[in-house]
């Protein structure tokens, strides 16, 4: 993790960059379009200051089809005031396979008109995964290579004590950026002896060594997870970020993972493929 910075980023399949750490939403005070935060998230963006094009924006269609999911977009777009988003993702595999179709032909659609830049899913099983690489296929068939869109990254829960291993391996093979929600695992493991322990070693905090563990995890060719912690206080957000400067050891990155599958949200990825 040496190598890496605040300002790092990593190539995506969509041919554009995403920041190696991120900021969830949800807590002001909602986020994406089901959660209804995409004109705070706009309007805080406009009031910052910022150049647009140094700020990542993600937001998320939720349980749509086709029709639903071009209308979240718009609908999006325009409460945010925002031009484009940099990434779109449905929100889970909810709906059925009709459904999770409808959802990814609008948001190819939306690439294409230059309303999103990159595309993914969130709360996919690898079943769900298969069946949307397969859907990508037939539609470049039908209307010619390219034109079937790309998982550009996907989106779990993911801490060490929710691995994921399938999922992870199946992205990886494909280049797909991961992202990992509730890598703070909701502070519900701050007492686990492991990582007090670790903590103490390191003299970090148990979220800092939470978050440089999800920043390492996962080092192939692909660079570890995409953390996404989340706090509405800003001593806590300024802290969840100064991370770049220590690293875990392999062995200690082998003592904190384990092989629990102990959700702290929920789980849609085991959710059958027709449903």
């Amino acid at each position: 993790m040496s190598t890496l910075t605040r300002a790092s980023k990593r190539p995506l399949n969509s041919g554009y960059e995403i920041p190696v750490f991120g900021f969830g939403a949800r807590l002001s005070p909602y986020s994406a379009r089901k959660y209804g935060s995409e004109a705070s998230c706009g309007e805080a963006l406009a009031q910052s200051g910022v150049s647009r094009g140094d700020v990542f924006v993600t937001s998320k269609v939720f349980k749509g089809g086709y029709n639903e999911t071009k209308g979240a977009i718009d609908c999006g777009l325009r409460e945010s005031g925002l031009e484009y988003f940099d990434l779109d993702l449905n929100h889970s595999p909810y709906g059925g396979p009709d459904a999770r179709k409808g959802a990814w032909l609008a948001l190819v659609e939306a690439k294409r008109d230059g309303k999103i830049r990159s595309m993914g899913v969130s709360n996919y099983g690898t079943h769900h995964l298969q069946g949307t690489e397969e859907y990508i296929a037939e539609l470049e068939k039908k209307l010619g290579k390219g034109n079937g869109g790309e998982i550009s990254v996907g989106q779990w829960e993911l801490h060490p004590w929710l691995c994921r291993p399938d999922i992870v391996e199946w992205c990886h093979s494909r280049g797909i950026a991961i992202q990992a929600y509730s890598p703070l695992v909701r502070g519900r493991r701050f007492e686990d002896p492991t990582l007090k322990r670790l903590a103490e070693n390191y003299d970090q905090s148990g979220a800092q060594i939470l978050l440089g563990w999800s920043l390492q995890k996962g080092w192939f060719v692909i660079k570890g997870f995409i953390p996404l912690p989340k706090s509405g206080t800003p001593t806590r957000i300024s802290a969840n970020a100064d991370v770049f400067d220590f690293e875990l050891s392999s062995e200690d990155m082998e003592l904190l993972t384990t092989t629990e599958y102990a959700p702290c949200g929920w789980d849609p990825t085991m959710t059958p493929v027709d449903e």
